[in-house]
């Protein structure tokens, strides 16, 4: 019978100590909603940080693609116009010489 008693008084001792540290660890402010309609706002964060950061990308490559094309473009004017300029000058001087 005493060891019932003891056991009895244990396992009391067990739950009421168990119930007050679950008592402790809910919620105790309703304001701090986990339901559907937070998970839609942080959705939308997201989503929107997302997009952001997407923008970002674009503009970067967007840069570097015009960078990119101006210094081709570039650099194509200049190997022309030396070209151009050689051809001319060889030109001229093959008028001045008589053919042989």
């Amino acid at each position: 019978m005493k060891t019932n008693r003891q056991v009895s008084t244990w396992i009391l001792a067990l739950v009421l100590s168990s119930s007050s540290a679950l008592g402790w660890s809910l919620q105790s402010t309703p304001s701090q909603d986990s339901g559907a309609k937070q998970d839609m706002k942080d959705a939308g964060h997201d989503t929107k940080n997302a997009v952001k950061s997407a923008g970002r990308g674009t503009k970067q490559g967007t840069k570097k693609a015009y960078h990119a094309t101006k210094n081709g473009t570039k650099k194509a004017w200049n190997k022309t116009k030396s070209t151009t300029k050689g051809a001319v000058d060889g030109g001229k001087a093959g008028a001045k010489e008589p053919p042989q």
